[in-house]
């Protein structure tokens, strides 16, 4: 059998979701459903802007944060820790023991070492000069 590769950018998004589908009815066939579900927490000021967001998910029993943003302005005023709450709130609620994020050394590792992760893991000169942070957490 002859094969054609194709290296690409831009993926058409039903070919990307065409593979992510076999993985998981991969994963499937080595563990239990992961019961994969999106989570985020916004939170918007009086005008309705927003102020800050965290996204992420649960799934297999842990949480993992992707992101994780506060506009300038309203850093260090705790909505960080208020969103961070909530998350792992909502996670414990749909089960989860464990938590998960990664940082850079420039963004925030000192927030989620402050609100009790741990670092578990570092890719070093990514970006270059910098690193890149694992951090995990027991919600129970």
């Amino acid at each position: 059998m002859e094969y054609s590769f194709s290296l690409e950018s831009n993926p058409d998004p039903e070919t990307s979701a065409w593979i992510n589908q076999r993985l998981h009815e991969y994963n499937r066939q080595q563990s239990e459903d992961d019961h994969h579900q999106l989570l985020a927490v916004f939170v918007r000021d009086e005008t309705g802007a927003l102020a800050g967001g965290l996204l992420g998910g649960t799934y297999w029993g842990w949480l993992h944060i992707d992101i994780l943003w506060v506009r300038e302005d309203s850093r260090r005023s705790g909505l960080g820790k208020q969103m961070l709450i909530k998350a792992e709130a909502e996670a414990v609620r749909r089960g989860c023991r464990h938590a998960h994020v990664d940082t850079h050394d420039f963004q925030a590792p000192d927030f989620y070492l402050r609100n009790g992760y741990t670092i578990w893991g570092v890719l070093e000169d990514l970006p270059p000069g910098h690193k890149r942070i694992y951090l995990r957490k027991d919600l129970m």
